[in-house]
C-alpha cells in the first residue's frame, strides 16, 4: 500500500513538472484619454433684406387695363450672399390695391450689396379712383405700399432658409417705358 501511494506520489509530481507554466500577464498597454475638440456651433446672424420700389414703369396703357413694370431694389447689408427663392407680394398705389403675386428664383444678391430685378403687374381700372388714373396717365408720382414675404436662403455651408415678412412704403415715379 505505501507502495501504491509513493507510486502515485511520484506520478502526480511528474505530471505537475510536464503541465504547461500559465502564461505570464501580459503588460497593461498605457491608456490614453483622448477627448476631441467640442464642435462650436457658430451662431449666424443674418439681418434681413431691405426692399424698395425704384420705379413704376407704364408698359402698355389702356382705359381699363394697363400693364405696369416695376423695378425693385434689394439690398443686403450682409456679409454673404442672399439668394431671394421666393416672393409673394401685394402692391397698392395711393391706398389703392393695385396688383399681387408671386415671383420665384428672384435674385442672388452678393454681399453687402445692392441689386434691382424688375416683374410685371397688370391693373384694372374700373374699380380704382379716378385720381389714381390721372396720376398714372399725367405721369406722376405715386404713393405705394409693397408688402409680402420672402423666403430667402443665406449662400453659407448649414444655413437654413429663412421667410421674412416686407412692408415698404414710398412715393415712386411713373414713367413711360423707354424702348
Amino acid at each position: 500500500m505505501r507502495f501504491l501511494f509513493v507510486f502515485i506520489l511520484v506520478i502526480s509530481l511528474f505530471a505537475a513538472c510536464s503541465s504547461q507554466p500559465e502564461p505570464a500577464a501580459r503588460p497593461v498597454a498605457p491608456v490614453i484619454e483622448v477627448r476631441p475638440e467640442p464642435v462650436v456651433e457658430q451662431v449666424i446672424h443674418v439681418i434681413e433684406p431691405l426692399f424698395e420700389i425704384i420705379s413704376i414703369v407704364v408698359i402698355q396703357g389702356e382705359l381699363v387695363n394697363t400693364q405696369f413694370e416695376s423695378v425693385l431694389k434689394i439690398d443686403n447689408p450682409n456679409e454673404f450672399a442672399v439668394e431671394l427663392s421666393s416672393l409673394k407680394y401685394e402692391l397698392y398705389g395711393n391706398g389703392m390695391f393695385w396688383a399681387d403675386g408671386v415671383e420665384n428664383d428672384i435674385l442672388h444678391v452678393p454681399a453687402r450689396s445692392s441689386l434691382e430685378t424688375k416683374f410685371r403687374f397688370s391693373m384694372n381700372f374700373i374699380n380704382m379712383n379716378r385720381r389714381l388714373l390721372d396720376d398714372i396717365i399725367a405721369m406722376r408720382q405715386v404713393q405705394y405700399n409693397f408688402r409680402g414675404n420672402a423666403v430667402v436662403q443665406a449662400t453659407i455651408p448649414r444655413a437654413p432658409l429663412f421667410s421674412m415678412d416686407f412692408d415698404c412704403a414710398g412715393m415712386s415715379e411713373v414713367r413711360p417705358r423707354a424702348d
